[in-house]
């Protein structure tokens, strides 16, 4: 299922990867598109949308499922 995040805060590289590696805590296999510019996160992954919000927001951003 394909999912799209807006993350607010992040800036940089580091916070790509970081980002990145909150989401593949919650699904290994997840496939992550992050983009800065606008601080859209696409995610394609079975898992809920909420378990990704969570563990972007407990690596330190806020985070919100795009509809």
């Amino acid at each position: 299922m394909s999912q799209a995040f807006q993350v607010e805060g992040m800036s940089c590289g580091h916070c790509q990867q970081v980002v990145t590696q909150a989401i593949h805590a919650v699904d290994p296999q997840a496939q992550v598109t992050v983009t800065l510019d606008n601080g859209h996160v696409d995610v394609v992954s079975p898992h809920a949308p909420d378990d990704f919000v969570l563990a972007i927001e407990n690596a330190g951003y806020r985070a919100r499922p795009v509809r």
